[in-house]
């Protein structure tokens, strides 16, 4: 038999939280930081709308969506980039950008896409040590060779939950040569109450060589539809045209997600909720001395180091229970520890029950 040859990738795979467990029809799934209350009520009208014209190509140009994330988030349109997902334009940055050869730093531990895109286009990764699993702005920094093109990071940052200030993001920027593309992923920050916390958009709106990511994914609530967006200078947005794949977003992520950008209510009633439950499981947690980081996004970093019990035994009392969370040693290689995302009222209930029943035993 003939074997076609391909490329072959020293890439470890995307492994995404688990969904399901043998046995149980429902889970609860607290694994994969989807929005606690789903999705609007108004998007529920165009998702049943029975005029829809599958048949036809969507807007490839992704005109009305990309002008009412204009007027949401008060930035020029002709500098944003849809994409299905912000995985996409992850994607599509790597391409842009990166040689085989050239370097790319992430932070130890931080949002695996941003590794394996820039892998498969043949960077290399350098690793920037955190510091108690936050970014470090100096450990970044002594990362930086003549060879470094982008600087990811995602903030707050998956899967630590810990983030960086605006006087810590603005000095980065002001630390790194300008000719490195810094690349700020926003997803968590309509999650962010914190005072000394700003957005990448809020702070870099202007800047030629800071590229801001952004999804419909989370607090939206349209994480199967498939939609992002990112935002940078003119020059960086027509290259990326170039290479953007055609129809890449359905027309029913468009329409939903134009939407979702008018449901203010629904935001504030979602980042409410988070705040609320975010809070009580920290605090319920700390009891059994698991403990986590401060509030920010919409999950907590548990950590088993005090605590009697460790994460993998934790997990597999949890499956049990037909409860899901995210182990961090798949990609992360954070050992000991697991991810919770805050989920709906009953289901962040039913998770306290089992942990209670878990250390009765």
């Amino acid at each position: 038999m003939t074997t076609i040859r391909f490329k072959k990738f020293n890439i470890e795979a995307y492994k995404p939280g688990k969904s399901s467990i043998k046995k149980f029809k429902r889970v609860i799934k607290l694994s994969a930081n989807e929005s606690a209350l789903g999705m609007s009520p108004k998007i529920k009208n165009i998702v049943s709308n029975k005029h829809l014209n599958f048949f036809r190509y969507p807007d490839g140009k992704t005109k009305t969506l990309r002008s009412k994330i204009s007027e949401k988030f008060k930035c020029d349109k002709d500098r944003i980039i849809c994409g299905a997902g912000s995985d996409e334009v992850i994607q599509m940055i790597c391409q842009l950008f990166l040689k085989p050869k050239d370097e790319v730093i992430v932070p130890q531990f931080s949002f695996l896409m941003y590794r394996i895109y820039a892998k498969i286009v043949g960077a290399k990764i350098v690793f920037a040590k955190e510091k108690k699993f936050k970014i470090s702005i100096s450990e970044i920094i002594k990362k930086v060779s003549k060879k470094t093109k982008i600087v990811f990071l995602a903030n707050p940052n998956n899967p630590t939950g810990t983030y960086l200030t605006k006087k810590e993001l603005i000095e980065l920027r002001k630390k790194l040569k300008k000719n490195i593309l810094l690349v700020v992923d926003d997803a968590y920050a309509e999650y962010m109450e914190n005072d000394d916390y700003k957005s990448g958009l809020e702070l870099f709106k202007n800047k030629g060589n800071v590229f801001i990511l952004r999804t419909f994914s989370k607090i939206y609530g349209l994480a199967s539809l498939r939609v992002g967006w990112g935002y940078g200078s003119k020059k960086i947005i027509d290259g990326l045209n170039i290479i953007k794949p055609p129809f890449n977003i359905s027309d029913i992520a468009q329409k939903a997600a134009i939407e979702s950008l008018t449901d203010s209510k629904f935001i504030m009633r979602s980042i409410k909720h988070n705040t609320i439950y975010a809070t009580k499981l920290k605090f319920f947690l700390n009891k059994y001395d698991i403990t986590s980081n401060n509030i920010s996004a919409n999950f907590l970093l548990l950590n088993f180091a005090k605590c009697k019990l460790n994460a993998k035994f934790f997990f597999k009392k949890l499956k049990m229970k037909g409860i899901i969370l995210r182990s961090t040693e798949d990609g992360y290689k954070l050992k000991n520890m697991l991810r919770l995302t805050i989920g709906s009222k009953s289901e962040n209930l039913k998770f306290m029950q089992a942990v209670e029943s878990i250390f009765k035993k």
